[in-house]
């Protein structure tokens, strides 16, 4: 039976990691995540997911680095002020997982792309009484593909940022 929940913000997170000057990642990520979800553990084909993120809202515990972000040379928030999540299809990918294939858009590109989710959990009750389940997918992305393409040549070779980054998303879902 297919049962609507929702993102909840407090408990979920969205991050992502990229290479910085060659030699290290850089970890940062969005609070506030926020959309619905709902789900069929009998038909999982038949879910769907729907995420909107606040671009305002990155995180990489650097302050400065957040403002350039924030930026025309990155994702120009007052331009796309969110980044978004749609899903087109899921399948079963083996061993509990599923495929999660959807459209992301970023800095107003959108593309396809795939999510490896982990089986989401069992629906359990928290202390206040609401249904949960949770779930976490993982997914890879070219920031150049979504126009992110700002950089800076070091002196010995090699370029200040990656353009491969990891997504990584933990998701806490209230049941509607």
């Amino acid at each position: 039976m297919k049962t609507t929940y929702k993102i909840d913000p407090a408990h979920s997170a969205a991050q992502f990691i990229v290479r910085h000057m060659m030699i290290t990642n850089v970890r940062g990520g969005f609070s506030g995540v926020q959309g619905t979800v709902v789900y069929d553990p009998e038909n999982r084909t038949a879910s769907s997911v729907d995420v909107v993120m606040d671009a305002n809202m990155i995180n990489t515990l650097e302050a400065a680095r957040d403002t350039h972000l924030k930026s025309a040379d990155f994702l120009e928030v007052e331009k796309y002020p969110t980044i978004t999540f749609k899903s087109r299809s899921i399948t079963p990918d083996g061993h509990g997982e599923l495929s999660l294939k959807g459209d992301l858009t970023i800095h107003g590109v959108t593309k396809p792309v795939v999510l490896k989710v982990e089986a989401p959990s069992a629906e359990t009750k928290d202390p206040l009484g609401n249904a949960r389940i949770g779930a976490s997918a993982t997914t890879r992305i070219k920031r150049s593909d979504f126009g992110l393409t700002w950089n800076a040549a070091l002196d010995t070779g090699g370029f200040l940022v990656g353009d491969n980054v990891k997504i990584e998303l933990e998701v806490s879902l209230i049941r509607s």
